[in-house]
């Protein structure tokens, strides 16, 4: 469970996203992903809560539907499907690209295409298939991060790989300032930031399949946001701190210069390894959970009965085929778009961000979802052993927190189009809901 939260978080959000974040925001980023990474903590306590008492896969669907209103579980779900498909195919996208990095002229549909056909497959087998390959996944991602935070804090205190002179951290404030851009790039920055941590709540669709939910879920969450906080933190700040801010645009990916720089001279082959290995475990863990909430909503009749039918292996075959089929339209669009739009390339962009408001949409029903289930559940809170740490104020300060996020969100120009996507995404789901369920 700790590794699947981990595929599922730490991946292009990092290795993708840390040039631009440091970009919009400079050394200040690190505070950024600090404030971003106690609240995500906050949220991961509010549905560990819930999750003690009552571990049901798809759970925050589940409690949404329990707790709030049958609309919001029905938003969840499909916010949850959508983010991960979307994600998916931005990644398929991207995979085509990693391996034309080797192979020039290898056809950019390619890759993707076998790497979805061999995800489905893998899915299709088991479910401890599915945690197999996510924990070799997300091993391979978090052993390359380690080795690039100890390899840089070797050249930080002890200069290596640059003549035993220690570069310091005095780049954290010579080169414009801690804040570089003032409190607004800060401020825009923390939509990237937030949208990177995205991913960590599938520990909420697993713990229903878990062999002893209870322990298992209090140690996966505290461990498990600790680590990510560690490697998103420890990696930005050796980032930082070997290079000047406003160098790092020209010199393409930090943690290729990082390894570069203490005399791995396969650092950009090795990097690009870790970064396909980052793209096939997003697109795994998306197949997994999508295909969850799918199997729920068929549970709650609010699909097709078929879609609730488990193969011979105990997975539900129909969720699965569909999710990945969704995910192949992002193979398709490789292939066909460069022949009818040349200018293709923000496609992808436009794709991979217009899921950062539907993934938030979980985040806010486990916040809230968790004020209704305490006094629901009052009976149990006084020896509930993991408790949400000062709610309700905790509950209501992070919201203020997602609000705060999205209104920067709308006044950056460069993350306006994909919040107002996500925004109309959302509105069309609720007039689905209410024309379909609502008479009813």
């Amino acid at each position: 469970m700790q590794m699947i939260a981990l595929g599922g978080t730490i991946g292009v959000g990092l290795f993708m996203g840390a040039t631009a974040t440091i970009k919009w925001t400079g050394p200040s980023v690190l505070l950024a992903y600090t404030i971003a990474g106690l609240f995500l903590y906050l949220i991961m306590r509010a549905l560990g809560e819930m999750l003690y008492v009552d571990p049901a896969t798809g759970s925050f669907a589940k409690f949404a539907t329990e707790y709030m209103h049958p609309l919001f579980g029905y938003l969840t779900a499909w916010s949850n499907i959508f983010q991960f498909v979307v994600v998916g195919m931005s990644e398929m996208i991207a995979i085509g690209e990693y391996f034309q990095f080797w192979w020039p002229h290898l056809p950019g549909w390619l890759p993707g295409l076998v790497a979805i056909t061999t995800l489905v497959l893998a899915n299709l087998i088991s479910v401890r298939m599915f945690g197999e390959m996510e924990f070799w996944f997300a091993l391979v991602k978090v052993v390359t991060i380690i080795l690039m935070i100890v390899a840089g804090l070797g050249v930080i205190i002890f200069g290596f790989g640059n003549g035993g002179h220690p570069v310091g951290i005095s780049n954290l404030w010579t080169h414009g300032g801690f804040f570089t851009h003032g409190i607004s790039g800060f401020c825009f920055a923390l939509s990237i930031v937030v949208g990177s941590y995205q991913g960590v709540e599938l520990l909420g669709i697993t713990a229903g399949e878990a062999e002893n939910p209870q322990p298992t879920i209090v140690k996966a969450v505290k461990d498990t946001v600790g680590r990510i906080l560690i490697f998103y933190v420890g990696a930005i700040f050796v980032i930082v701190a070997i290079y000047p801010w406003n160098q790092l645009s020209a010199i393409g990916s930090p943690f290729v210069q990082t390894f570069a720089k203490i005399g791995i001279t396969a650092a950009a082959s090795i990097v690009n390894f870790v970064v396909v290995t980052a793209a096939l475990s997003g697109a795994n863990s998306g197949i997994y959970s999508a295909s969850r909430m799918l199997f729920t909503l068929a549970e709650d009749k609010k699909l097709p009965r078929m879609f609730t039918k488990l193969n011979r292996h105990g997975v539900p075959f129909y969720p699965v085929v569909l999710v990945g089929a969704g995910i192949l339209l992002g193979v398709i669009l490789n292939a066909l778009l460069p022949l009818f739009a040349p200018g293709a390339d923000s496609i992808f962009v436009l794709v991979y961000s217009s899921s950062v408001l539907p993934g938030m949409v979980p985040w806010v029903v486990i916040l809230i979802s968790e004020m209704r289930f305490r006094k629901v559940h009052a009976d149990k809170m006084a020896q509930h052993p993991f408790k949400m740490p000062f709610a309700p104020y905790s509950n209501y300060l992070t919201l203020a927190f997602l609000a705060f996020v999205l209104v920067f969100m709308f006044l950056n120009p460069e993350t306006r189009v994909s919040l107002l996507v996500g925004v109309i995404y959302l509105a069309i789901m609720t007039g689905v809901y209410w024309h379909r369920h609502h008479q009813k």
